[in-house]
C-alpha cells in the first residue's frame, strides 16, 4: 500500500466555486480526506489558493500569517452591501472620480493602517458570524484591526473602473479598499474583480488550474503535490545533526544554532538533508547564538 501523499497544492481558482468546494474536489484528485487550505477565498474571487495534504496540514496554522498579492478591478459610482458586485446596491451615484484625485488618493494608502472588515466577512463577535448577522439585518459593530499595505499601484483607469495591483498582509479585505477608495472620493465603489496572484511563497506559477483539478480522476494528482521542504521560507531555520534530528524526531529539545532573524517566533528544523522535519520554539535570546528549541509540530 501506497503512503499517503503530503505536500502542498496550488490551486488557480476560477470564478464560482467556494474554498470549500474546493478542497472537496482536491481530496477527490488525491484520493485523501486529509487535505485542508490555508486562507479563503470569495467564490467570485479566481487565483492562487494554498491546499495542504498530509502531514503538511499540522504547517497550515504557521500559514495564517502569509503576505498575498491581488490584482483587483474597482468599479466606482455604486456601492454594494458587500463591497462587491454580488451584494445589493445601497448607493448609485453614477458618478466617477477624475485620474488625478484617484491617483492622489491611492499614493497615500500604503503602510501599517486600521481596516474595518466588511459586515459580510467572516469576522466573529462573542462567536457570532458577521455575515449571518448582517443577514438578518442585524450586522455587528466591527472592530478596525491592524493590517499593512505594503505595496499599491493604480495600473489602469479608464471610464470610472480602476485596475489595482497590490501585496498586503493577511487578514486585509481588497473589498475593504474597493469601498473605503469610493467612500473618500464620493462617488461610491465596489470590487467588481479579484485575482490573487501570491500567497506566501506560493504564486501563480505553482498553480493546476481549476480545470485541471476539477477533471482529475480519483488519486491522479499526487504528481502535483509541492515538498513540505518549500513550505514557510519565511521563517528561520536551525540545521540539525543526525543525532539532534533523531531527538527532535520523538519529541526531544535540542540545542542548536539558528540562520536568520529567530526573535520569538517559529523556527523550522532541517535535517542534514536540509527536509523540513519540525517547527519549533525559541528560548533564550541571541540571534546567531546556541538556543534551546522546543519542537512543537513534528513531521516525523
Amino acid at each position: 500500500m501506497s503512503a499517503p501523499p503530503d505536500g502542498v497544492l496550488v490551486v488557480d481558482k476560477g470564478q464560482g466555486p467556494t474554498s470549500h468546494d474546493v478542497v472537496a474536489v482536491a481530496r477527490r484528485a488525491l484520493a485523501t480526506s486529509r487535505v485542508g487550505h490555508t486562507g479563503t477565498l470569495d467564490p467570485m474571487a479566481t487565483g492562487v489558493l494554498v491546499l495542504v495534504a498530509g502531514r503538511a496540514t499540522r504547517l497550515a496554522r504557521f500559514m495564517t500569517h502569509d503576505v498575498k498579492g491581488y490584482v483587483a478591478q474597482v468599479t466606482f459610482g455604486r456601492s454594494t452591501t458587500t463591497y462587491d458586485a454580488e451584494g445589493e446596491v445601497t448607493r448609485d451615484t453614477g458618478s466617477v472620480p477624475d485620474h488625478a484625485g484617484l491617483t492622489a488618493l491611492v499614493a497615500t494608502m500604503s503602510g501599517p493602517q486600521l481596516q474595518t472588515p466588511p459586515a459580510y466577512s467572516a469576522k466573529k463577535v462573542g462567536g457570532e458570524v458577521a455575515h449571518k448577522a448582517a443577514r438578518r439585518d442585524a450586522p455587528l459593530v466591527l472592530a478596525p484591526v491592524p493590517v499593512v499595505v505594503h505595496a499599491l499601484t493604480l495600473d489602469a483607469y479608464d471610464d470610472g473602473v480602476a485596475t489595482l495591483t497590490m501585496t498586503v498582509s493577511a487578514g486585509f479585505y481588497v473589498r475593504a479598499l474597493a469601498h473605503a477608495l469610493g467612500e473618500a472620493l464620493g462617488a461610491g465603489a465596489h470590487l467588481s474583480a479579484l485575482r490573487r496572484t501570491q500567497a506566501g511563497a506560493f504564486g501563480l506559477a505553482d498553480a493546476v488550474s481549476w480545470e485541471t483539478l476539477a477533471t482529475a480522476a480519483r488519486g491522479t494528482l499526487t504528481t502535483a503535490l509541492l515538498p513540505i521542504d518549500r513550505m514557510l521560507p519565511e521563517f528561520p531555520a536551525a540545521h540539525l545533526t543526525a543525532e539532534a534530528a533523531a531527538k527532535v524526531r520523538h519529541g526531544q529539545s535540542v540545542q542548536a544554532t539558528i540562520t536568520g532573524d529567530a526573535g520569538d517566533g517559529p523556527v523550522r528544523l532541517l535535517d542534514e538533508g536540509g527536509h523540513l522535519i519540525a517547527m519549533a520554539e525559541a528560548a533564550g535570546a541571541g540571534d546567531g547564538a546556541r538556543r534551546i528549541l522546543q519542537p512543537v509540530v513534528v513531521l516525523g
